[in-house]
């Protein structure tokens, strides 16, 4: 199972939300692509960016947190947030990332979903945030009456390449995963999920390691890295392959020291 360092950006900033609530916003340190780079040292292969102010905004607003980040680590990078039309996804498509996260659009525009989906083959996954099993848009602001499980079948059939699962009650809180939803996320598609929200533990990993066959191929971890409570490293050895390199010494072992 891959394990997928999250940095989400405010502003340029590398921040952690609580439940989505962006009034609860906390700032683990100002340069993101010293943190990415931190992430890659420790085994990570592969980086999930998140624009929170672009998610806000429908437009993408770190470009250059973005772009930095591209060029000065040596992974697949995911980036999601603001992303609403073709030209914005070609644009950070070209900025060398390896995949969108198509979120809000889903939602309000599932043709545009299919032409990208057709137009960038394996590059588009969608995400879906849900609030007690229904949709959040517009940078969890708002929440919809979609069903995730029904939003996801449909963005599967569009050719999307992954669905990334979170459960917004569980995002940020160090509160373990949803398992049932996963699973019943996982069985209700044919294409990789990557669960999202609330691991806390290196024990919640190994849970989910147990949804890997269903199809839960990977698994996003934000604030329990920044906090220290899962080790990077310790997480890949535990439940996926890494590029475990010597940690730079003057960052100490989570790099946050």
């Amino acid at each position: 199972m891959e394990v997928i360092p999250a940095i989400d950006l405010l502003e340029g900033r590398c921040v952690r939300l609580y439940q989505g609530d962006y009034d609860k916003a906390e700032t683990f340190n100002e340069n993101p692509a010293a943190v990415a780079q931190q992430w890659v040292a420790q085994g990570a292969t592969r980086l999930h960016l998140v624009d929170l102010d672009g998610a806000k905004k429908g437009e993408p607003v770190n470009r250059p947190a973005i772009a930095e980040i591209v060029r000065s680590t040596n992974v697949p990078v995911q980036v999601g947030g603001g992303l609403r039309d073709r030209q914005t996804v070609a644009d950070i498509l070209a900025l060398g990332v390896d995949r969108v996260i198509l979120g809000t659009v889903a939602v309000e525009k599932p043709d545009l979903v299919k032409e990208l989906c057709q137009e960038f083959p394996g590059q588009i996954v969608v995400g879906i945030d849900a609030r007690n099993g229904k949709v959040a848009t517009r940078g969890w602001l708002e929440t919809s009456e979609v069903l995730a499980t029904d939003l996801a079948q449909q963005m599967a059939k569009l050719g999307a390449a992954a669905i990334i699962y979170t459960d917004i009650h569980r995002d940020g809180t160090l509160s373990g995963p949803n398992m049932a939803a996963l699973r019943e996320m996982a069985a209700a598609v044919d294409v990789p999920v990557i669960a999202s929200g609330g691991v806390s533990s290196v024990t919640d990993l190994l849970s989910l390691l147990a949804l890997e066959p269903q199809g839960v191929t990977g698994v996003i971890v934000g604030r329990a890295l920044y906090t220290g409570d899962i080790s990077l490293k310790e997480a890949i050895q535990a439940v996926g392959e890494g590029r475990w390199q010597d940690v730079p010494p003057d960052l100490g072992s989570s790099g946050f020291a």
